[in-house]
């Protein structure tokens, strides 16, 4: 993999940027770093975010990717 040899990579799409960087198994998450969370709170918030997301999905809210990121964004 790339990304793992690297810093990170960043993706530009308009005024939009995403960053992927890789992270070493067992590291502190960012959450944890930069909000103080536990490994615990963050379980839980993943739970809620994993039920949420799949809420959105049964509802037509998101989107699938299948890979032409133009395509998909156009609308």
């Amino acid at each position: 993999m790339k990304v793992a040899s690297c810093d990170g990579i960043d993706i530009g799409h308009g005024v939009k940027i995403f960053r992927l960087y890789p992270v070493k198994k067992g590291e502190v998450s960012y959450a944890e770093k930069e909000y103080g969370v536990t490994k615990e709170e963050l379980k839980r918030f993943v739970k809620r975010m994993n039920a949420q997301i799949k809420k959105n999905i049964k509802a037509g809210h998101f989107r699938e990717y299948h890979g032409d990121i133009e395509a998909m964004l156009k609308d």
